[in-house]
């Protein structure tokens, strides 16, 4: 498995500002509302620097090169980096797991994790290795 130094992540320069917009809504509104509540927030933030954002976007599944269903992203930026937003306590190893699924039947390079239920954002950043072999 390859380790990548924060330089080197696929889509760094957009996966820093989705970051640093996740900062700023946090800031703004704290914690305790709703999931869509900071999926509009950081929508707005996103589009403010420019950045193509779409909400809600649905995405194919493949199998052995066949469509088999689909799943709804809760971002997609840039048309490359999926954003799956959460507003628990903490995070758990099922939505990391669920991040890096859909990357996978994606072929996209990276996902974002962002958890506004706490008292600062938690962020986890996922790499399909497949798609930068």
């Amino acid at each position: 498995m390859k380790i990548f130094s924060e330089e080197e992540y696929p889509k760094q320069e957009i996966t820093k500002n989705i970051i640093k917009a996740a900062f700023v809504v946090h800031n703004r509104l704290g914690a305790g509302f709703v999931e869509k509540v900071y999926e509009n927030a950081l929508v707005k933030e996103l589009r403010g620097m420019g950045l193509d954002v779409e909400q809600q976007k649905p995405m194919k599944v493949t199998y052995g090169g066949e469509p088999v269903g689909e799943f709804i992203a809760d971002l997609l930026v840039e048309n490359s980096v999926i954003v799956e937003l959460k507003a628990v306590r903490r995070l758990e190893k099922p939505f990391e797991d669920k991040l890096l699924h859909y990357l996978r039947t994606t072929s996209l390079p990276v996902g974002l994790l962002l958890n506004f239920g706490g008292p600062s954002v938690e962020v986890k950043r996922k790499i399909n290795f497949q798609s930068t072999i």
